[in-house]
């Protein structure tokens, strides 16, 4: 296995993946820009909050839908929707407010009912924070294997349903007294990237369901080529970075793409250490594993995944960082002239020998078998396996048939160097969706887009989104990315707010009081977090003393008639 690799891999978030076999691991680095960080939940030396909330279940249908030709053969079965809560705060007519795991194991959201927004929250409204799983993650398998038959049932307006239907019909232990359901108590949403966009299509798809909903970072528009998801990093990481990046990547297309020369190519895989990597766009897209580390940033330095940070520096280094890579001074300047960078010599010799040195570090060094194994996407057996232990297969399916976003590097105008090379385009990232699934057709996301896309609009659906995001050209936020979405007013009742400086759903994780720090200049949380959460807070309270009066009205209007 590649050990450095996949401890980096688990940085950044996977898909809650049991990856068992060292041949899933190019695979691992593909899925790993596509959904959220597991990082950024919980410190290592706080209690495990695994050991804090118990797990229940609520049985739920495996098909709401018997009218949809979608879902064939159909399902009268029902399966076991995970769930956990903190009633902690509650008092009489709080609500409750369900954080939606996304697209991972559930057990990684629990440490949100201990601190950041969602703990925040049941706090400022007496209410009872939930964490809720996504059916086909973690325990909550609507089927017993995940061949691409039984994965039918694995859409996004499935697993809208079943939030519904748990707000309808959902007990919490120790308040069973109560009649906390749905719409006799006020339900919110909140949710971060995918449960972003889920829970924003929540709020429109069930009004009367769920009172409210915060979407942060939420990718309300699918797209099939997602090529933009590099654009925030190449407009806001360190612009000497990005500029050897553009070019070294460049020089690596024409040498790959433009020359295509079979001995030229085997100089540059050997250089990087890579000589036995048999596709020249699984190479590509090993040697580009640093770049794609830019999502994992946060403002929280114990959950910031400094890689990124560390693969920059590596590059923008004046000096030698690695020794070992100092014999290959002449190889590396005989590519650079044959790559057509030969006035820039004394300019990316550096450069290119301590991205060789980084790659050897966090990747090459550690590849135990052959290098195909550790890094090739293109064997058909490695996707062959589908029983139930193959969760990998969850998020990519959603991807392949109604989500998009593979990152290529071949969308980029042609006028603009890219930071991923043009060999990683849509045949090679949908592999997954061939060889997995026997899809080879793009994925409908009018399935998505149906419900608003950039303009998705509702009342009381706040917009919270980072201002540097990988992902803020999939979400409202889009503009200037996308000039399709438009800038909107900040209200109340449609909140509407970028975090300057933020990355990926900033505002979902917080401290304990002991652990902020409030003198200059290093805030935490930083400045713009605390205004967003304190942003949140004050527009929910005003949610809900909307609530309380349209209950009195309600009260009112029954003792009338």
């Amino acid at each position: 296995m590649v050990k450095k690799l996949s401890a980096l891999c688990a940085v950044l978030g996977l898909v809650g993946a049991s990856f068992a076999a060292a041949p899933m691991r190019a695979i691992e680095q593909k899925l790993r820009r596509t959904t959220i960080s597991n990082r950024a939940i919980h410190k290592r030396e706080d209690t495990d909050p695994a050991l804090l909330y118990p797990a229940y279940n609520l049985s739920v249908p495996v098909d709401h839908f018997h009218n949809d030709s979608l879902y064939e053969p159909h399902s009268d079965e029902k399966f076991n929707l995970r769930y956990w809560f903190d009633a902690t705060y509650y008092k009489d007519g709080g609500p409750v407010i369900v954080l939606q795991s996304g697209e991972t194991d559930g057990v990684g959201r629990l440490g949100f009912l201990q601190k950041g927004l969602l703990h925040d929250l049941a706090v400022a409204t007496n209410g009872i924070g939930v964490v809720l799983e996504h059916r086909y993650y973690g325990t909550s398998w609507p089927t017993q294997n995940l061949t691409t038959e039984s994965l039918r049932f694995l859409t996004t307006d499935q697993a809208l349903a079943d939030q519904a239907y748990f707000a309808q019909n959902a007990v919490y232990a120790g308040l069973e007294d109560k009649n906390l359901t749905a719409p006799n108590t006020a339900y919110l949403a909140y949710g971060g990237s995918y449960a972003g966009a889920f829970v924003a299509f929540l709020r429109k798809l069930y009004p009367d369901v769920y009172w409210g909903a915060i979407s942060s970072s939420g990718v309300t528009e699918a797209i099939w080529d997602y090529w933009a998801y590099w654009e925030p990093i190449r407009w806001y990481a360190n612009q000497q970075c990005i500029e050897y990046q553009q070019k070294i990547i460049d020089l690596v297309d024409n040498i790959i793409i433009r020359q295509n020369d079979s001995d030229t190519t085997a100089e540059l895989k050997a250089a990087f250490g890579l000589p036995n990597v048999t596709h020249d766009d699984d190479f590509a897209a090993t040697i580009a594993y640093g770049i794609g580390s830019w999502q994992g940033k946060n403002w929280d330095p114990e959950l910031n995944d400094p890689s990124f940070d560390l693969y920059c520096g590596n590059l923008t280094s004046t000096e030698l960082v690695y020794p070992t890579s100092k014999g290959l001074i002449d190889t590396v300047q005989d590519i650079i002239k044959k790559g057509g960078y030969e006035s820039e010599i004394g300019k990316l010799t550096t450069p290119i020998l301590n991205w060789i040195g980084w790659l050897a570090q966090y990747a090459v060094d550690d590849c135990e078998g052959s290098q195909d194994t550790c890094f090739g996407t293109h064997n058909i057996t490695h996707y062959e396996q589908d029983d139930i232990t193959q969760d990998w297969r969850s998020w990519p399916y959603q991807y392949c048939t109604q989500w998009g976003y593979l990152q290529t590097g071949s969308g980029y105008p042609d006028d603009i160097l890219p930071l991923v090379s043009r060999t990683s385009d849509l045949e090679y990232n949908s592999l997954v969706c061939k060889y997995a699934f026997n899809i080879t057709t793009p994925p409908d996301v009018d399935a998505i887009n149906k419900f608003g896309g950039f303009g998705i609009s509702y009342p009381r659906l706040a917009i919270i989104d980072g201002e540097q995001d990988p992902w803020r050209p999939a979400t409202p936020h889009a503009s200037p990315f996308n000039t399709t979405a438009v800038n909107r007013t900040d209200t109340v009742s449609e909140p509407f707010s970028l975090i300057a400086g933020a990355v990926h759903h900033w505002d979902e994780n917080g401290l304990f009081p002991n652990q902020t720090v409030d003198s200059p200049p290093d805030f935490l949380p930083p400045i713009p977090v605390r205004d967003v959460q304190a942003q949140e807070i004050m527009f929910v309270l005003e949610w809900m003393q909307e609530w309380q009066l349209e209950q009195m009205i309600k009260q009112y209007d029954e003792l009338k008639s």
